[in-house]
């Protein structure tokens, strides 16, 4: 298991590093440590609008005052952005995924509506089988999810992505539709 280990620390550089931040680096510092492994550091800098030099800059010297030295990195998650976005136009080709142009204001309505339901807020649906792409509006990008049955999540074939069933695979049954989850901002950003 020794060199196998690989864990990160991927804080986002909005602001001052917290203390739940320091926990989690603490716990991933020490498991890297006792097993042998590598600490990777990197930087969550999708969020353009708030991401700072500054705080990448904090971020590292706090790291370094709590003698969690890294293994790899920084690596900037924004450095991979074409791969990103050469795989987000596949899931859209494939039809695994689609742009949502729904605005804030109109998400923020169907939340409330739901909780004013005593229901759990997830996103409808809305624009899930949407064929036109509305000019000069922006959008996310959601996963198209089975609405039903069984999802199956198989991991990396590699000694240790073992699931539950102790064959390299979670299922996860569900009796109600799971919701479309966003996974790319507008304007892109992951």
């Amino acid at each position: 298991m020794t060199e196998d280990v690989r864990v990160r620390f991927a804080p986002s550089p909005t602001g001052f590093l917290h203390i739940g931040g320091v926990r989690t680096a603490l716990f991933n510092w020490l498991f890297a440590r006792h097993h042998g492994g590598k600490f990777i550091l990197r930087i969550e800098d999708t969020d353009r609008d708030r991401s700072t030099e500054e705080s990448i800059e904090e971020i590292m010297e706090s790291m370094n005052w709590l003698g969690l030295d890294w293994d790899e990195g920084p690596h900037r998650q924004m450095e991979r952005r074409d791969l990103y976005d050469k795989n987000i136009e596949k899931l859209l080709n494939t039809g695994h995924a689609y742009h949502c142009y729904c605005s804030p204001e109109t998400l923020k309505q169907k939340r409330e509506a739901a909780q004013a339901n005593k229901q759990n807020p997830r996103y409808d649906g809305t624009c899930r089988n949407r064929t036109d792409a509305p000019k000069d509006t922006p959008s996310v990008v959601r996963f198209k999810s089975a609405h039903e049955g069984t999802v199956t999540v198989r991991p990396p074939a590699r000694q240790g992505a073992l699931g539950p069933g102790g064959n390299g695979r979670h299922h996860s049954a569900t009796k109600r539709r799971h919701a479309d989850l966003q996974f790319c901002r507008r304007g892109g950003r992951q």
